[in-house]
């Protein structure tokens, strides 16, 4: 028989067989209305369950809580996860096709977002839920459409433009900026930093827990290293925030720590331009028309990851070595560097004095000509 409702005191609970399995539990709600909306789905559940198997009735929320708990570190997708475990909240995984794929996009993507952002927001992160689902006998192994891509370009700086970005920031940006420009070291990675992994003796930083899960060891150029020795802090976090406070951790999942200090550093260097924002702001005052203002916004040109890409330029044609390149930069193959190969020429070579403070370290090795092969291995036990 179909499941029924019975009240029991304030409490509304469930009372029936659904294909010899007996059923008699709470729903948790003293709403008629809520009461009956559990029972139906409890109901379905139950019928989907003796049909299908056990596998149809696992949820989406099931996968997701071992996902968090079994991936690797660093890969920096705990807030798109958790976003998507909200939405599908009471889903069943064999219920996720691409029509619901669709759906959520709508939903947790503003209408204005490209195919790029549908890619990062809902895409990768779903398919990377449902593929570790998959191998447990959970569901299918996914396979969903991915947004078309446009062939995007590659921002970067020239020395000129970028020693005026640098100048134009604020005391604790700065030397963030310097390091950013004379390593290629992520965002994420920067923010992370931690002096156990400065070794200014040497020169040299450990980034941990890099995007491809292996620790990297990064030169620095006499500039970067010169602005880290001038920090006065010496424990924690080395780039903090103006107030001295180390910037909120993320996960490496997103950025925004600095994103007013950065585009007031663009504004005044004249990176940028101002825009109409798409969308009416609902907390402004409307016009005499009754109509919300649209305001007009300073846009940068370049993002702080745009500050890697500049790196990554500059680098390459100083060294003209795109092996020693995916090394430095801890790109997991030649493909993902081989757009740096002809952004740059060596007239920039004499204007790098400017921000890396002379030839960046790896020129030393390559004019003594003891390229390294490989990248150094680094010990779980702390810096070099």
């Amino acid at each position: 028989m179909a499941l029924k409702l019975l009240r029991r005191g304030k409490i509304w609970h469930v009372r029936g067989t659904v294909r010899g399995q007996a059923v008699f539990e709470t729903t948790g709600t003293d709403e008629r209305a809520r009461a009956e909306a559990y029972r139906a789905k409890r109901e379905a559940q139950l019928w989907d369950r003796s049909i299908f198997g056990e596998r149809a009735a696992v949820p989406f929320v099931q996968a997701v809580v071992s996902y968090l708990e079994h991936r690797k570190p660093g890969s920096g997708d705990t807030r798109r996860v958790q976003r998507l475990a909200e939405y599908f909240r009471g889903v069943a995984l064999r219920q996720i096709d691409q029509n619901a794929v669709d759906r959520a996009i709508k939903v947790l993507c503003t209408a204005d977002a490209s195919p790029a952002t549908h890619l990062r927001s809902v895409v990768i992160p779903l398919t990377a839920v449902m593929t570790h689902a998959a191998k447990r006998g959970w569901c299918d192994r996914p396979v969903f459409d991915r947004p078309r891509q446009t062939n995007g370009r590659t921002v970067w700086l020239d020395p000129r433009t970028a020693e005026a970005l640098r100048n134009a920031a604020g005391e604790r940006l700065r030397p963030l900026i310097v390091f950013l420009l004379g390593t290629g070291a992520r965002v994420g990675e920067a923010l992370d930093l931690d002096w156990t992994d400065v070794d200014l003796r040497r020169g040299t930083c450990v980034l941990r827990e890099t995007k491809n899960g292996k620790d990297r060891i990064v030169h620095l150029p006499p500039a970067a290293l010169v602005a880290l020795a001038n920090l006065r802090e010496r424990e924690g976090a080395v780039f903090r925030r103006p107030d001295g406070q180390p910037y909120a951790g993320k996960e490496r999942e997103e950025g925004g720590q600095f994103k007013r200090a950065w585009a007031n550093a663009c504004l005044r260097a004249g990176l940028g331009a101002f825009t109409r924002a798409k969308a009416p702001h609902p907390s402004l005052a409307a016009t005499t028309e009754g109509r919300p203002v649209t305001p007009v916004i300073w846009r940068p040109t370049i993002t702080p990851h745009g500050l890697r890409h500049t790196w990554a330029t500059w680098y390459y044609a100083a060294t003209q070595d795109a092996l020693r390149l995916m090394y430095r930069g801890g790109w997991s193959s030649l493909s993902l560097v081989e757009r740096y190969a002809h952004l740059a020429t060596s007239d920039i070579l004499p204007d790098l004095a400017l921000i890396w403070g002379a030839s960046h370290p790896d020129e030393w090795e390559r004019s003594a000509k003891t390229p390294p092969t490989r990248a150094p291995s680094v010990q779980s036990g702390g810096a070099p």
